[in-house]
């Protein structure tokens, strides 16, 4: 191990930054885990030392601290505070600096988030600091886990990827190796992409959790134009025109190739879709019929044009945040993001084709 003072976390209370965070201090690391609000760092873990600040004005955060992980914020200007907060972390005499970016992360893509990530990268190279690391995870697995309040009332999902498959990634594991890069050495210079041990369509996720839950969940196809409607009002539009970009990205097969960094880094084989599905199948089950809540189901007229019709679940317990629709659709990072917790419902619309 790597003799570090300090190990500064961005976006500590994400959906990668809280596996991080305990995942280091495990190692016997000193760490400041950075959050934009004093809410949310209640529930970080005892032994981390807790920061309030943002990429935009990281301020006494990076004092005293020689590594950072660098999260994503979900931003129309997320390139820009990333690169910004980066060279406000070498001036401060940061050393190291671990970057969580995207798969496939290019400057010529036709995909922003993966443009963004791609400028981000490129500065970072460029900063003339000791050593810099970029990680590149595929699609989350755990952002399945926003489905589960619909899951566990229609027993469906839906998204517009048809039938490609996703070598899709376990947070679990993208932290595993983030928290190896930020404590081991040789990793200077070098990129990692992580990715699942195989490539899944969402049919296939579908399966898996029905054979973890013992009900039968289905996966829908359904048009962009649809899922980009389902989603106006919810989401800023530069949002909503990104998530259509990714999804994009996945039905045309562009993310379905497996890496054997992930392994390589963490030292154990990268968890499978069936761990993912049995680990969380409480999640996806539904309650007991004298506990089910029950929500109301808004079925929008369609007009003569339209042979298509949208089922919306009306949110009742929990708002769609654009933070967390983002982590729902796209593996893109998206700061500080909780994953959905047991008790509480996570409502997204429902796109359905009719036959």
């Amino acid at each position: 191990m790597m003799e570090t003072s300090t190990v500064l976390v961005t976006g500590a209370t994400g959906g990668i930054g809280s596996l991080l965070v305990p995942a280091l201090l495990a190692r016997g690391v000193h760490v400041r885990a950075m959050t934009r609000s004093a809410e949310r760092a209640v529930g970080l873990p005892d032994g981390a030392e807790t920061v309030v600040a943002d990429l935009g004005e990281p301020g006494a955060a990076l004092d005293g601290v020689d590594t950072v992980f660098l999260n994503s914020p979900s931003a129309p200007d997320a390139a820009d505070l990333q690169i910004r907060f980066a060279q406000s972390a070498r001036r401060a005499g940061v050393r190291r600096l671990v970057v969580l970016s995207q798969y496939a992360a290019r400057a010529d893509s036709p995909v922003r988030f993966l443009r963004w990530h791609a400028a981000v990268e490129t500065s970072i190279r460029d900063l003339g600091l000791e050593s810099w690391t970029v990680l590149r995870p595929n699609l989350f697995m755990q952002g399945v886990l926003a489905f589960a309040g619909l899951i566990r009332a229609q027993g469906m999902f839906a998204a517009p990827i048809g039938g490609a498959a996703v070598s899709a990634v376990d947070t679990r594991d993208i932290a595993d190796a983030a928290a190896a890069v930020l404590t081991e050495p040789g990793h200077a210079g070098r990129t990692y992409t992580l990715t699942g041990p195989r490539a899944v369509t969402h049919t296939e996720i579908a399966e898996a959790l029905s054979a973890a839950t013992g009900t039968r969940i289905a996966f829908a196809d359904t048009r962009p134009e649809d899922f980009a409607a389902a989603l106006r009002g919810m989401l800023p539009d530069w949002q909503i025109e990104g998530l259509v970009e990714d999804y994009a990205h996945y039905a045309r097969g562009e993310a379905a190739e497996i890496h054997t960094d992930l392994p390589a880094l963490t030292g154990h084989p990268a968890r499978d879709l069936t761990d993912f599905t049995r680990d969380y199948a409480r999640l996806f089950t539904p309650a007991p019929a004298k506990e089910t809540f029950i929500p109301a189901l808004v079925k929008e007229t369609s007009t003569p044009a339209t042979t298509e019709e949208t089922l919306t679940l009306a949110p009742a317990e929990e708002t769609l945040t654009p933070a967390r629709a983002r982590e729902t659709f796209t593996s893109a990072p998206a700061g500080e993001i909780d994953t959905p917790a047991p008790a509480k419902e996570t409502f997204i619309p429902a796109l359905v084709k009719e036959n």
